[in-house]
């Protein structure tokens, strides 16, 4: 496959070429799109317990008692966490809890600090 060509978002064809400027077109099923806006519409968009968007380096408080297997004790409500990674997953937040060490925590039991 060339470096110019892009696979088609639509059906897949793996023919997508460029038809001027920033689109692109399939020769299968004729469909247009541009890459940079498509790369931006599956951008991860991960959000708190209020609804608040959460970034790379945002800073978060755990909303209640977490247990965690092997530790001696539950993570506890109020715990701030700074410095969050966000991935796709089922657990979204990659982070370091001090006295816990590297966690994933789910998205569903923090608010946005």
């Amino acid at each position: 496959m060339s470096e110019e060509m892009k696979p088609c978002p639509a059906c897949e064809s793996p023919y997508g070429y460029p038809n001027g400027g920033d689109l692109f077109a399939c020769p299968e099923c004729s469909h247009e799109w541009n890459p940079n806006e498509l790369a931006a519409e599956n951008a991860l968009v991960v959000k708190d317990v209020n609804g608040n968007i959460l970034q790379d380096g945002d800073a978060i408080i755990v909303i209640k008692n977490l247990n965690v297997k092997g530790a001696s004790g539950p993570i506890k409500a109020g715990t701030k966490v700074k410095n969050i990674r966000l991935n796709d997953g089922d657990h979204n937040i990659d982070c370091k809890i001090s006295g816990f060490g590297a966690m994933a925590l789910k998205s569903e039991f923090v608010k946005k600090a």
